[in-house]
């Protein structure tokens, strides 16, 4: 089976699992935590070196206070729980993000984690995290703009551009896998994603088992890559 070397999962449908079993939906984010932590065991077995999940995007500000405050509350949880994983299995993370309006106690979060694990290579953990993909080709846009402010030579193509987002020597996903049944990227990694292989499917993620998430690598490993070429057919 060919693995691929980065996979990002859109963790989507924590609200309606909640919601079908008569619980608050701060119980369907807690169950999805768990199958996150569960994902990264799944793909250090595979050895994948690249794991990136979309956990908090900037379009989540419309969602309740409350909500809101129990998500950035448990960002905070999940990398103190998650530290001794992340130090035995030699796990390196990473925010992909804007730290713009984001609480006190998560920023301390997202440096202490990112230092703690600067060190280790096994594999990758990126957490997006106050992340939108529209946002960050701005962000980028805007950087580019001071620089030739500056008077800054720059030469403008896609390797240049790329130097300008939020991870830049992070490689774009080879698959970038949806759960809940919905058929879009929402956002996620729009300059990254142009020849990333989709998996869609109908598991809420809080129901997402190692069953499915093998059946999405064999789906990858079955397609053929072009690039824009003519491949082998």
């Amino acid at each position: 089976m060919r693995i691929p070397q980065h996979v990002a999962i859109i963790m989507d449908g924590n609200g309606r699992w909640a919601k079908k079993r008569g619980l608050p939906r701060i119980k369907g984010h807690e169950r999805g935590a768990h199958v996150l932590h569960n994902t990264v065991k799944w793909s250090l077995e595979l050895g994948i070196k690249y794991l990136t999940a979309y956990s908090f995007s900037t379009e989540n500000w419309k969602r309740p206070k409350e909500e809101v405050e129990f998500l950035m509350n448990l960002f905070v949880q999940m990398i103190d729980r998650e530290m001794d994983l992340l130090r035995r299995e030699k796990v390196r993370v990473r925010i992909l993000g804007r730290k713009e309006g984001l609480p006190e106690s998560v920023l301390r979060k997202w440096n202490e984690v990112e230092e703690k694990t600067n060190s280790f290579d096994r594999m990758t953990l990126v957490i997006a995290f106050n992340y939108g993909g529209r946002r960050e080709i701005l962000d980028a846009v805007e950087r580019i703009l001071r620089d030739v402010e500056k008077e800054k030579k720059i030469v403008l193509n896609e390797e240049t551009f790329k130097s300008y987002l939020y991870l830049p020597d992070v490689p774009d996903p080879d698959l970038i896998i949806r759960t809940s049944g919905e058929l879009r990227l929402s956002n996620f990694l729009i300059w990254q994603s142009a020849y990333s292989e989709l998996y869609f499917t109908r598991k809420l993620w809080p129901d997402f088992t190692k069953r499915d998430f093998l059946r999405a690598i064999e789906s990858y490993s079955r397609r053929e890559r072009r690039f824009g070429g003519l491949g082998d057919g």
